[in-house]
């Protein structure tokens, strides 16, 4: 009679997990479904850009849940760990099918940032997951990053099927205007030598910001809306829908040379900023 029982309590344990699924690390279910209107296959002329936020609660599973939501063919992330984005491109691959490549453009190696061992912290800073393969990466930091180090990185993949190249940037903290300056200054010489360039990141300044002239000089939001104003004040937002908590834009996907068909913004429970994706015309 025990021998039934444990086998009776072992199949109840096997059906729960097949009911509830597998978990995080940290004990929070990573299986869940995804919403009724997520697309089941990368969709190739989409981008988009997150500062995934660190330091946050760490869920990684819930990371890849929403970047899997809306399945862009190249995500540019900001703030990431090495570790964390692994997890993510794994947690992409084995729970939704969605295949990654993965290029790094680490600026700090920080425990206290990213964890690991004294002597091989986390390298903490951008990442690049595109579903085509990449190329030609150069990664720079900032000569001047303010408070923090900080940097941009560039690779060269496929979006809509057309050859472009990709860049994501981390710009300096709020109340830095003039380092933010420099840093711009630096990111839209290089992005002026491509006749077509999507540049994805967290400006940390809004679209009218003085700071941000010489990035528009170069380029344009995915959100034709989105604009600087003509007076070039820095007091406000404009028409460009806010990509943060506290209702700022700072978050970008500037176009050079490139259509835009239609953009969205996503607020997540696993960052203070919100999931941008743009969908282009690249022919």
């Amino acid at each position: 009679m025990l021998g039934g029982t444990r086998l009776l309590a072992g199949g109840m344990a096997v059906a729960c997990m097949v009911l509830v699924g597998p978990s995080t690390p940290s004990g929070d279910l990573f299986g869940r479904s995804l919403p009724a209107a997520a697309v089941r296959d990368v969709v190739p002329n989409r981008v988009m850009t997150w500062n995934i936020c660190n330091p946050c609660d760490e869920n990684n599973g819930g990371r890849a849940a929403e970047i899997a939501t809306y399945a862009p063919q190249v995500v540019g992330m900001q703030e990431a760990c090495v570790r964390d984005v692994e997890k993510i491109r794994d947690y992409l691959e084995s729970l939704y099918g969605l295949v990654y490549h993965v290029e790094y453009g680490s600026v700090l190696r920080n425990r206290s940032r990213c964890g690991g061992w004294p002597w091989s912290p986390g390298g903490f800073g951008q990442a690049i997951l595109s579903a085509a393969p990449m190329t030609d990466r150069v990664n720079v930091e900032y000569s001047n990053g303010g408070s923090e180090d900080r940097g941009y990185m560039a690779v060269t993949t496929k979006v809509g099927g057309q050859s472009v190249r990709v860049f994501n940037t981390h710009l300096a903290q709020r109340r830095q205007e003039e380092v933010r300056a420099d840093q711009v200054g630096v990111l839209a010489k290089e992005v002026a030598r491509h006749d077509r360039a999507i540049v994805l990141g967290d400006f940390n300044a809004v679209s009218d910001a003085p700071e941000l002239t010489d990035m528009w000089a170069q380029a344009a939001d995915a959100d034709p809306q989105c604009q600087p104003s003509p007076t070039g004040t820095g007091t406000g937002t404009g028409t460009c829908e806010t990509t943060t908590d506290w209702d700022s834009k700072f978050d970008y996907v500037f176009l050079r040379d490139i259509a835009p068909l239609n953009q969205g913004v996503h607020p997540s429970q696993y960052s203070d900023h919100h999931l941008v994706h743009a969908d282009l015309d690249l022919t």
